[in-house]
This record gives C-alpha cells, sequence and structure tokens, in this order.
C-alpha cells in the first residue's frame, strides 16, 4: 500500500514536471523577424487583381524554424490590404534566413477605390505598409510565433 502511494507521488512530481516544460516551452522560442519585400502586381483587369507578395524571415534562434502554417495582415498607407491563412512548408535555417511568397486575389474596384489609388501610387512611390500576423511551426508544444512590422515598399507592375 506504501509503495502504491509512493509511486502515485512520483507520478504526479513527474507529470507536473513535463507539463511545466511545455507550457515553457512557448517561451523558449524567440520570434522571428518578418519583412514585407514585394508587393507585384501580377494580374490586372476588371474581374479582379492578383498581386505576389514577398516576405523575408529572419530566425534568430539556434534551431531551425519549421514553418507549417502562415497567418497574415497587411496595411498599405494606413488601409487594410489583404489577409489571411496559408499553409506553409518551409525551414528557415538555425539563426539564418528564409523567404517565402503569398498570391492574393482581390477585387479592388468593387470593394476599395481608394486602397486601388494606394496601390497605383505605389508604383510611383515608397508607401507605408505595416505587417503583422503569426507563424505555426511544427515543434511540439510550441504556439504560433508572432510578428509586427513596419516599413515602406514600392508596388512592381509587370
Amino acid at each position: 500500500m506504501q509503495a502504491n502511494i509512493v509511486t502515485r507521488a512520483l507520478g504526479l512530481i513527474v507529470a507536473s514536471g513535463l507539463l511545466a516544460s511545455c507550457a515553457a516551452t512557448g517561451t523558449l522560442i524567440s520570434a522571428p523577424e518578418v519583412r514585407l519585400t514585394d508587393v507585384e502586381v501580377t494580374s490586372l483587369d476588371f474581374s479582379g487583381q492578383t498581386f505576389r507578395l514577398g516576405f523575408d524571415v529572419s530566425n534568430p534562434n539556434p534551431f531551425p524554424l519549421p514553418v507549417k502554417q502562415i497567418r497574415y495582415g497587411v496595411r498599405l498607407d494606413g488601409q487594410q490590404f489583404a489577409a489571411g491563412e496559408t499553409a506553409g512548408n518551409f525551414v528557415v535555417p538555425a539563426n539564418g534566413d528564409g523567404e517565402f511568397a503569398i498570391s492574393v486575389e482581390l477585387d479592388l474596384l468593387k470593394s476599395a477605390p481608394q486602397l486601388l489609388y494606394t496601390v497605383h501610387d505605389g508604383v510611383r512611390r515608397a508607401i507605408p505598409y505595416a505587417l503583422e500576423g503569426s507563424l505555426g511551426v511544427d515543434i511540439p508544444f510550441a504556439k504560433p510565433l508572432r510578428f509586427e512590422t513596419n516599413g515602406e515598399i514600392r508596388v512592381l507592375a509587370d
């Protein structure tokens, strides 16, 4: 009977230690820096517009980050431009850099005429952008890694 109690107590101690280490895992991973590098018009007509958004990722961690999911929100000149979620299938090397691109289809003529002007203006001059989101990584017990960046970008037209 006494051995049973000791076994249960040891089991609870080990389980508590495992839970504490799992909870701490999210804080052991430093968030990467993600920058918007390209906004390129790949298709433009009256039924919709397609843009290619290019991103750079810098991993400050001493281990690779296998990215499996990307959530993003992009504002151009203070206006919501694109937001969404997509699968990721790339690895950012330890203490290194990587890149990825997302294709976005919009109908700026119907939904945001002012944003269409902003995009057109972005071809002629750099416009401010705000980027926020998270990267879901394929690391056990790791929470999505949040990122937030501001900068300026020019819109590239084909």
